[in-house]
């Protein structure tokens, strides 16, 4: 049954989404009678993830919108078109890729309220139907929780943003002004702590975790109080965090420590295989995935724009078609692992697949991918001209997030206790051979557990290698009040990295100038050096790659442009010191909102 629930059609879907402020009116509809029965409520739920299924989500916000971060990277300086504006921070009102976002956020939003207006009206919550009642609370909680994540992701990008929370009904106000950010954040998250007990676990639900489920809504309030007691940026261009931020981090660890506390798991040991997984169409239960977006073959761009390059089309000897990868890794972020860290290799992908279906060496230090996913890792070849639609599921949240959500609450509230360290813990434990348990995770923990700061430092870290291509990283940057911070010391990191193997002496020095690989006498890709630089040039079967020397430019003698401008505007931009993450509302909205919106703020005029 695997990614049918966004396929599902929804006799709601005939309602126009072509402006959010005044959508056409569905009083054609009786809601309480399309909402009366189990099955329709379905449907009518089901409409809310159809916007995962549209670009504004799976070519956009899902991957392709997170920007720079200290963790992944992409040169929005060397073109004006829509998605390169985003990434360089300079983006402008008429932006095709955030009206995508906005159009598919605020439609989403229109349809989780018709559920929710529709199931709350309907008798189903109160029906002396076992199995009526308690499906009726569930998908209650679906779409309580579905909203949230929309709203979540608005206030990331647009900061305060209308506040839509009444399904469109004649004699509604469709022209809503901006409303507080926190305001929405508090009440998306209450909405989903008033639901979650009716809520059904993953392995009680016909989708498993190809639909919400309670551990997601569980994960989800965690994750949104998290961000509801972080930083954030106002249109004065200053970081302000809100004075009741104690509060939200406790809802955090507490709902944290709610879900492991019914629904514990072990995580899984073999890192590579979560990712394999949804290149392999496998959905598990009670296991590390809590929800992942079920896109249907012929859908989503996994392993289109985000992935192990693969190389296809009519001169191409397989049938895998091409997908490349927008989003590459920083050698930074790459060398920041332990040598002995199992999540490296299969984090950052220095290979990628040719026409003759052989795996070759990247092309240099500015091309390493996300290795988690690709279309090269597909059972069934989708055709030798494909490109998107590989129906690779997107994960939205695994419990190690949750442990490491729980660990990062604990601490901010009470400092490194045995309850936070034991959550790192878990997670550093799968990431490394139980060998190297005693140096790194039992001592590497304890070196960390000094004090807060020393502990949030470790957590920083530790999100930052479990959770790489997974393009969550600016949301964490953003909340921990650090976004512009991280992105000069990535620049510095670089910079002293060439610096030391250029001149042979520093820190970094021993670090490989070029990488060498070939393909053994079994066809298998192998790396010679991939830690340390060589002081003998090995025999002619091994071919020679500039990695850290990729870096420099020998004919201006000077450091690669991707090293010096891809993320200057996030702490050299408007106001120097401070990332310019919040975007202009789209020009659509502005125009339609009858005076009620503007781009008043954050330096945009």
């Amino acid at each position: 049954m695997r990614n049918k629930i966004i396929l599902f059609a929804s006799l709601l879907l005939m309602v126009s989404c072509n402006d959010f402020l005044e959508p056409e009116s569905i009083s054609t509809f009786d809601t309480n009678y399309v909402f009366s029965n189990i099955d329709d409520a379905r449907r009518g739920v089901n409409a809310i993830y159809v916007q995962f299924g549209v670009d504004g989500f799976r070519s956009r916000l899902s991957n392709n919108m997170t920007g720079n971060t200290d963790i992944e990277h992409q040169s929005g300086w060397t073109s004006s078109s829509d998605r390169y504006q985003i990434w360089n921070l300079d983006a402008l009102p008429t932006n095709g890729d955030l009206r995508q976002f906005w159009n598919a956020a605020y439609t989403a939003i229109r349809d989780a309220n018709i559920a929710i207006e529709g199931i709350e009206a309907s008798g189903g919550l109160e029906s002396s139907e076992v199995q009526t009642k308690r499906m009726m609370g569930h998908l209650l909680g679906e779409a309580y929780t579905l909203r949230a994540y929309w709203y979540s992701m608005l206030t990331f990008y647009f900061g305060d943003v209308p506040n839509v929370r009444q399904a469109p009904k004649a004699g509604n106000d469709f022209f809503l002004p901006r409303e507080d950010r926190n305001v929405i954040l508090s009440q998306v998250i209450e909405d989903m702590m008033n639901v979650e007990e009716l809520m059904l676990w993953a392995d009680q639900c016909p989708f498993g975790t190809e639909q919400v489920t309670r551990e997601f809504t569980l994960g989800l309030i965690s994750r949104i109080a998290l961000q509801r007691g972080g930083y954030f940026l106002k249109p004065d261009m200053n970081i302000d965090r809100a004075a009741d931020y104690r509060d939200y981090y406790q809802i955090a660890k507490d709902y944290a420590q709610k879900l492991i506390s019914l629904k514990d798991r072990e995580l899984p040991r073999d890192f590579r295989q979560i990712f394999l997984n949804q290149c392999k169409f496998i959905t598990t239960v009670n296991s590390e995935i809590l929800f992942e977006v079920p896109f249907a073959l012929g859908n989503g761009d996994v392993g289109w724009n985000i992935g192990i390059t693969v190389t296809g089309g009519a001169t191409a000897t397989h049938a895998y078609g091409s997908g490349n990868n927008y989003m590459a890794m920083p050698p930074s972020y790459y060398f920041s692992f332990n040598e002995s860290d199992k999540r490296r290799d299969v984090t950052c992908g220095l290979f990628q697949v040719n026409t003759n279906f052989e795996q070759e060496f990247v092309r240099g230090s500015t091309n390493i991918a996300q290795g988690k996913w690709s279309r090269y890792y597909l059972d069934n070849p989708p055709g030798q001209n494909s490109a998107k639609g590989t129906g690779i599921n997107w994960p939205m949240m695994r419990y190690a997030d949750v442990l490491l959500m729980l660990a990062e609450a604990e601490n901010e509230l009470n400092g490194p206790t045995d309850l936070a360290k034991n959550a790192l813990t878990r997670v550093r434990q799968r990431a490394f051979n139980e060998a190297d348990w005693a140096t790194q995770v039992d001592k590497y923990i304890a070196d960390h557990s000094g004090s807060k700061d020393a502990f949030f430092d470790a957590i920083v870290d530790e999100r930052a290698w479990e959770f790489g291509g997974e393009m969550i990283r600016k949301y964490e940057l953003i909340r921990w009040g650090i976004y512009s911070e991280k992105m000069k010391e990535t620049v510095e990191t670089l910079k002293q990295m060439v610096d030391d193997v250029r001149s042979g002496v520093g820190e970094y020095a021993d670090l490989p100038d070029y990488m060498y690989w070939k393909r053994d006498a079994s066809g298998n890709f192998v790396i010679l050096n991939p830690n340390k630089r060589l002081e003998t040039i090995p025999d002619e079967s091994w071919t020679g790659v500039k990695f850290v020397l990729d870096m420099w430019n020998e004919t201006t003698q000077d450091y690669q442009q991707w090293v010096t401008k891809d993320w200057d505007p996030y702490f050299n931009g408007p106001k120097p010191g401070v990332a310019r993450y919040i975007f202009p509302i789209p020009q659509e909205a502005v125009s339609a909102s009858q005076g009620k919106l503007d781009n008043a703020g954050y330096l945009f005029n």
